[in-house]
């Protein structure tokens, strides 16, 4: 499966931005998809993410009550809205799939290029 993110960019503290995650190629339904994010000189940490056919969601402790995880099954697309945001925030966020339920990005299968975030103080 092949993922492509956009929707990054720059925004003032408090601001929202709203992430998208397309997927084109084999067709999934049991997998999860993942948002994952990586500042510079950090490692890359688990945001949330979605088991595509329940919709059952899971966030980072970071970003919960802040950011929402979805998808669109006609679509196939993943979004991440992100509201309140935080100058810690600023990272480039990956989406990535994966056949298995986990929060750490060495189980993720396909990645997409990463979309920058940035979040000005």
């Amino acid at each position: 499966v092949q993922l492509q993110a956009s929707g990054g960019g720059l925004v003032q503290a408090g601001g929202s931005l709203r992430l998208s995650c397309a997927a084109s190629g084999r067709t999934f339904s049991s997998v999860y998809m993942g948002w994952f994010r990586q500042a510079p000189g950090k490692e890359r940490e688990f945001v949330a993410r979605i088991k595509w056919n329940y919709g059952s969601t899971y966030y980072a402790e970071h970003v919960k009550g802040r950011f929402t995880i979805s998808r669109d099954n006609a679509k196939k697309t993943m979004y991440l809205q992100m509201n309140s945001l935080k100058p810690e925030d600023t990272a480039v966020y990956y989406c990535a799939v994966s056949s298995a339920i986990a929060t750490t990005p060495l189980v993720y299968e396909s990645w997409g290029q990463g979309t920058q975030v940035t979040v000005s103080s």
